[in-house]
């Protein structure tokens, strides 16, 4: 089933295993809007996404793969179930308990150079797990940064997330390297050392960092 209100075509689909099913989203190469800024390809950002967020030990981004399905290759992410009606302004305001789970995806959102971190990319499953979705536009080599988790803004990181940071400064885990050109992989180095060595979450005085729309 095509999923609605989606630029790219992005697809619910159903994953049989021994007799278990779970559902996932497809999202297809070929079925992906040209963009000026991004060479074709998002699926493989996607995938690189959750990879760097396993490395780091941050487990924000859904298990995400390469498959081949009916529309070639994409990749394949797991559906978390959530509130439909629940997004990051909302959930912030609301649940305190989770804002350390906050932090964490916006050290992320820097280090993998996010520009489309919208309020309804945050979702929250039964399990008060925070998660990211939406990825595609991730890791560009030009500071690109969009999204709306700015409240922590001029806050000194915490040890914990240092800790998961730092290891950026010096290396790029191979399998999140071969997903993406030479050039965003330093950039990747770059920012970790820049946000590593600020060792605070940035401001936005501008403004002008924000995705649109917002939700």
């Amino acid at each position: 089933m095509r999923m609605p209100y989606s630029s790219n075509a992005t697809y619910l689909v159903s994953l049989a295993l021994d007799g278990k099913t779970i559902q996932a989203i497809y999202k297809p190469m070929r079925g992906e809007r040209p963009l000026w800024d991004f060479a074709p390809g998002l699926h493989r950002r996607e995938v690189a996404a959750y990879l760097l967020s396993e490395a780091m030990g941050l487990g924000c981004v859904p298990p995400t793969i390469l498959r081949d399905g009916p529309s070639g290759e994409g990749s394949v992410q797991l559906l978390i179930e959530s509130d439909p009606d629940e997004h990051y302004f909302t959930i912030f305001e609301q649940r305190q308990d989770l804002h350390d789970q906050f932090r964490a995806m916006c050290a992320f959102d820097i280090l993998a150079n996010n520009t489309d971190r919208k309020s309804g990319h945050v979702l929250v499953d039964k399990n008060n797990h925070v998660w990211g979705i939406d990825h595609g536009v991730c890791f560009s080599e030009d500071f690109k940064l969009r999204t709306v988790i700015w409240e922590f803004g001029g806050e000194k990181i915490a040890e914990d997330l240092m800790a998961k940071i730092e290891p950026l400064t010096q290396t790029v885990p191979l399998e999140v390297a071969t997903l993406l050109s030479e050039q965003e992989v330093v950039a990747i180095i770059e920012r970790a050392k820049w946000l590593f060595d600020g060792a605070q979450f940035p401001v936005d005085p501008s403004g002008r960092h924000y995705p649109w729309p917002l939700v």
